[in-house]
C-alpha cells in the first residue's frame, strides 16, 4: 500500500525507459554499417570525397549514440533504483503507522481496523487453534491451525472483514487408540467466512489421517460461506487411510459453503457454491 507515492508507477517509468533504450540501441547498431562505410558512386574524386563526408558523419553519429546511450541506461539504472528506495521507504513508514491505527480496535475488539488476521496455532496439547479475524474494513482471515492430538478437529479460519477472504481451516488431528477402542481423525477445520461485502469463503481444513487398525480418516471440513459477493470455500479433503491397518477407512471429502447472494432469499445470486471436497484415499 502506497501513502506518499505511487512506487510501482515510477518502477514502470524505468522498464519503459529501459526498453526504449534497447530499441534505440538496436537501430543504431543496424544503420552503422551502411552509414559508416559508405562507397563511392564512382571512382573519381567528387565520388570518393562525398562517401567519406557521408561515412564522417555517420562514424559521429554512432559516437554521439553511443554517449546518449550510455546517458539513457544511467538515467533509467537511476529512476529504478529510486523506485526501490521509495517502495522500502514507504513500508518502513507504513507498518508503525498501521499499528498505531490498528491498536485501539485490537484491544477494544480483537481485531484489527485493516490487516490480515493472524493464523492459529498448534497448542502444547495438539490443538489447533482458530486463525483471527481480518480487519473490520479490509483484511483476510487467518488460516486455522493443525491439530495434532488424536480425534482433534482442525482449527477454524478466521472471517473476512467487510472486504476479504475467510482463512483456510486448519488439519485434523489423527486417528488412534483410546483406552483400547479405535478413533477417529479429526475433522478439518472449517472455513472462515467471507467478507461481508466481497469475499470468498475460506477453504475447508483435511481430514485427519488414519493409521490404525478399524480406525477412520477424518472428514474434510465445511468450506467457509461468501456473504454478498464472493464464492464458497471448497471443502476440504477427506483424511487418508494406512491399508497396512486392518479395517481402516479413509474418510469423506467436506461440503462447499455457500456462494455470495441475499441470504435467506436469493442464494448463490453473486457466487458459486464451493466444490465438494475429495474423499480421502486408501494409501499402501
Amino acid at each position: 500500500m502506497a501513502f506518499l507515492i505511487a512506487p510501482e508507477i515510477v518502477a514502470a517509468a524505468g522498464s519503459d525507459l529501459a526498453s526504449i533504450g534497447a530499441a534505440v540501441h538496436s537501430a543504431t547498431s543496424a544503420a552503422n554499417a551502411p552509414t559508416t562505410g559508405v562507397l563511392a558512386a564512382a571512382a573519381d574524386e567528387v565520388s570518393a570525397a562525398i562517401a567519406a563526408l557521408f561515412s564522417e558523419h555517420g562514424q559521429t553519429f554512432q559516437a554521439i549514440s553511443a554517449q546518449a546511450s550510455t546517458f539513457h541506461q544511467q538515467f533509467a539504472q537511476l529512476i529504478s533504483a529510486g523506485a526501490a528506495s521509495y517502495a522500502a521507504a514507504e513500508a518502513a513508514n507504513a507498518n508503525p503507522l498501521l499499528a498505531l491505527i490498528n491498536a485501539p480496535f485490537l484491544a477494544a475488539l480483537g481485531r484489527p481496523l485493516i490487516g490480515d488476521g493472524a493464523d492459529g496455532t498448534t497448542t502444547v496439547n495438539g490443538i489447533g487453534t482458530n486463525g483471527g479475524p481480518g480487519g473490520i474494513l479490509y483484511g483476510n482471515g487467518g488460516r486455522g491451525g493443525d491439530s495434532t492430538l488424536v480425534g482433534a478437529q482442525g482449527g477454524w479460519g478466521g472471517p473476512g472483514g467487510l472486504i476479504g477472504n475467510g482463512g483456510a481451516g486448519g488439519k485434523g488431528g489423527p486417528a488412534g487408540m483410546l483406552n483400547g477402542v479405535p478413533y477417529a481423525a479429526g475433522t478439518g477445520g472449517f472455513g472462515g467466512r467471507g467478507g461481508f461485502l466481497y469475499g470468498n469463503g475460506g477453504a475447508g481444513g483435511a481430514g485427519g489421517f488414519s493409521a490404525v487398525a478399524g480406525g477412520i480418516g477424518g472428514i474434510g471440513g465445511r468450506g467457509g460461506d461468501a456473504v454478498l459477493f464472493g464464492a464458497g470455500g471448497n471443502g476440504g479433503a477427506g483424511g487418508d487411510a494406512d491399508q497396512t491397518f486392518p479395517g481402516n477407512k479413509p474418510g469423506y471429502g467436506g461440503y462447499g459453503g455457500a456462494g455470495g447472494g441475499i441470504p435467506n432469499l436469493w442464494p448463490e445470486l453473486f457466487g458459486p457454491t464451493g466444490a465438494l471436497g475429495t474423499n480421502g484415499q486408501p494409501v499402501p
